[in-house]
């Protein structure tokens, strides 16, 4: 007779799942002369790297959007999308040295029919957890919810954390142009906190801007993307979310967007225009000090970059992130031991550390 497990194998690997991939990211020496590759090991010491940050898709839950489903893997570098298996998928980590993904879906259905949503993130919520539990050694993932309808992404995060082994949620900027720090999606971080859940924060884009991102240099992310990251991070920071919900973990994509990079300013907003400030909001810390109560992934390009990141929120909240399958030309891994202002004991935190920390792996 066939185990569960066995029947979870079998089904995660045959579950559709849809990867746009570009290819294999290039693998670059982590040490002169050394191409990064499994164990990943810091002055001789084992390091389990984890990639909070890569991408998937699948079919059945993408078809229920119809014709639209094409736009959610548009080519990139030429290659047009592929439908990946499991084992694909994990040569590709192989051949990047990660151990483990965190896999998250961005958001496609904020602006769809409520029970549409449902249906979409009820189908990816099950199939994440199907690969989760057919390789939990290599895959943990985070829940979709449909935040348009806050009541019932409370009970999806319930479900998503407390049954199907799920390790959080991805989630966008906004919905639907409210910002996370509207009063009604307090029951959400409420329950993630209650649940130790954390929450990856994904931009969407800033679609009120689209005009602007037309012309060169692929504006819609290089610029929108940080950008949108930036905006929902400071809505929870000035309108003190962060204060309601000491305990939430936030983990922002692509370095927290421009936050970290000019967050000094923020400290002097609301002294030098207090009419542009709400008198009845008092925050507990300066605006700066909430930044160590955020997590952010290391994917910022440069080991200035990431020296910069590292002294201004700490090496303790930052973690290994890719943009798998999206390839930007940087080996995660090998970015970390590029950064030589970075100890041996700092490069494991954010190698792998610091994830297993905060999603409790062992």
């Amino acid at each position: 007779m066939n185990s569960r497990r066995h029947f979870l194998k079998s089904a995660a690997a045959t579950a559709g799942m849809v990867f746009c991939r570009c290819g294999l990211m290039r693998t670059a020496d982590a040490r002169p002369g050394r191409a990064p590759r499994l164990p990943v090991m810091v002055e001789g010491k084992r390091v389990k790297t984890i990639d909070v940050h890569s991408h998937c898709l699948f079919h059945d839950a993408a078809a229920l959007i119809g014709d639209e489903a094409a736009s959610l893997t548009p080519p990139l570098n030429n290659v047009q999308e592929v439908y990946l298996d499991i084992e694909q998928r994990l040569n590709a980590m192989d051949a990047q040295a990660i151990d483990m993904e965190v896999l998250s879906i961005n958001p496609f259905w904020y602006g769809k029919d409520r029970d549409l949503a449902e249906k979409i993130v009820s189908i990816q919520n099950e199939r994440l957890a199907e690969i989760v539990a057919s390789h939990p050694d290599r895959f943990a993932a985070f829940a979709s919810l449909t935040l348009q309808d806050p009541a019932l992404a409370v009970r999806q995060l319930e479900i998503a954390v407390k049954r199907q082994g799920l390790k959080g949620a991805a989630i966008g900027d906004q919905v639907a142009g409210d910002e996370f720090s509207n009063p009604k999606f307090d029951p959400v971080w409420a329950k993630a906190e209650e649940l130790g859940a954390v929450l990856f924060i994904h931009p969407q884009g800033v679609p009120e801007l689209d005009k602007r991102w037309k012309g060169n240099g692929w504006l819609a992310n290089t610029v929108a993307y940080p950008l949108g990251t930036t905006i929902a991070l400071q809505h929870l920071i000035f309108d003190g979310t962060l204060d309601k919900f000491t305990g939430l973990k936030v983990l922002a994509a692509h370095g927290g967007g421009y936050l970290p990079s000019y967050a000094g300013r923020d400290d002097h907003a609301c002294t030098v225009a207090p009419t542009f400030c709400d008198p009845t909001i008092k925050l507990k810390k300066k605006p700066t000090e909430y930044l160590n109560q955020l997590y952010f992934d290391a994917l910022v390009f440069t080991p200035e970059a990431l020296r910069h990141l590292a002294a201004q929120v700490g090496v303790s909240q930052i973690l290994l992130g890719s943009d798998y399958p999206y390839i930007w030309e940087l080996a995660p891994v090998e970015h970390v031991f590029a950064t030589e202002t970075l100890s041996d004991d700092e490069k494991r935190a954010i190698l792998g550390g610091n994830a297993a920390k905060l999603f409790g792996f062992s």
